[in-house]
């Protein structure tokens, strides 16, 4: 069942013709670059919003939509019907009003974002950075990969930093590899692809899944400040 107390939102924005709702954080300076962050399968859980704090904290200005609007879930079960019954392009659509908005909130610095999404988001966030083009400047996927496997990334202009596990089964380190592989003849673009010794969702410290890996995590975490603020400024 879904979690009755829902999802963190504090920020409505127009998105696919209709109000899209999500959790939004500044920085303490007020002014940095724009970031989405996108959500695992589990939905715009305390933990992802947790997220988008600690970004903020760090100089970006991050909006985190909900594509599941509202519902929350710490479920397997149920967060794959969640997950199955959400269309990828309306997602995809959410997705670039977010970056739209974005781009016209003040304080926001420069004309392209970065994404960064976890599991189910990992995928979106390569989606999104396809979609659209030079407004997205770095994408970072956390063992998550397109739903299609045949994808092609054409439009992707992003730099790419993928951070993955050795031992996660759900996503084989030959299908992350096929995926970097089509990046390159699709863009030209040569993803950096890192694979720890870690389960899927290891940078997730709820750990529903028993996979959190603190020092991993920590590794992970500081390659993508790092690589955000190289692309990003």
């Amino acid at each position: 069942m879904p979690d009755q107390h829902g999802s963190r939102q504090n920020v409505v924005f127009p998105s696919n013709g209709r109000e899209a709702h999500g959790y939004l954080a500044r920085p303490p300076q007020g002014l940095g670059p724009g970031l989405v962050v996108v959500q695992e399968w589990w939905g715009l859980t305390p933990y992802l919003a947790g997220v988008a704090d600690r970004f903020a904290a760090e100089g970006f200005t991050v909006l985190a939509p909900d594509l599941f609007g509202g519902a929350t879930t710490h479920d397997s079960a149920e967060a794959a019907r969640l997950k199955r019954e959400l269309p990828v392009e309306q997602a995809v659509r959410d997705l670039r009003g977010a970056v739209d908005h974005l781009l016209g909130l003040d304080g926001v610095v420069g004309d392209a974002v970065g994404v960064v999404g976890f599991c189910m988001g990992g995928g979106f966030a390569l989606l999104l950075a396809a979609a659209e083009g030079d407004r997205v400047a770095a994408a970072v996927p956390f063992y998550g990969l397109p739903p299609d496997p045949d994808f092609e990334y054409r439009g992707l202009t992003a730099h790419v930093l993928g951070h993955f596990g050795e031992h996660d089964r759900s996503i084989p380190m030959a299908a992350v590899d096929e995926a970097a592989t089509r990046i390159g003849e699709a863009t030209d673009i040569r993803p950096e692809i890192h694979f720890y010794p870690a389960g899927h969702a290891f940078m997730n410290e709820e750990n529903p899944l028993g996979t959190y890996d603190p020092l991993q995590a920590r590794a992970a975490w500081q390659r993508t400040l790092s690589f955000l603020r190289g692309h990003l400024g």
